[in-house]
């Protein structure tokens, strides 16, 4: 799983543990990795998501370029995935 807040590769395991946790402590639901608050909308995402790569995350930047690729735009996913070498 790909968290837009810090564009970090979470094991399922890990949210899985962390959902748990979560659960029986009451908590609000987190990124097992930075403990920010999970986005409660696609655009709450999608903005976290153009924070990182506003960064030049290479996560973020090889993210978006494979989301290029699959909607059929390949020349900005080329560029996404330039930028992320």
């Amino acid at each position: 799983t790909i968290y837009p807040c810090c564009s970090k590769v979470v094991c399922d395991g890990c949210v899985y543990a962390n959902a748990i946790r979560e659960r029986e402590q009451r908590l609000l639901l987190t990124c097992p990795f930075c403990r920010c608050q999970t986005p409660k909308t696609v655009a709450e995402g999608r903005q976290l998501e153009k924070k990182r790569l506003k960064a030049n995350d290479p996560l973020a930047l090889n993210n978006e370029g494979m989301n290029s690729y699959d909607s059929g735009d390949y020349a900005a996913a080329i560029e996404y995935w330039e930028k992320a070498a």
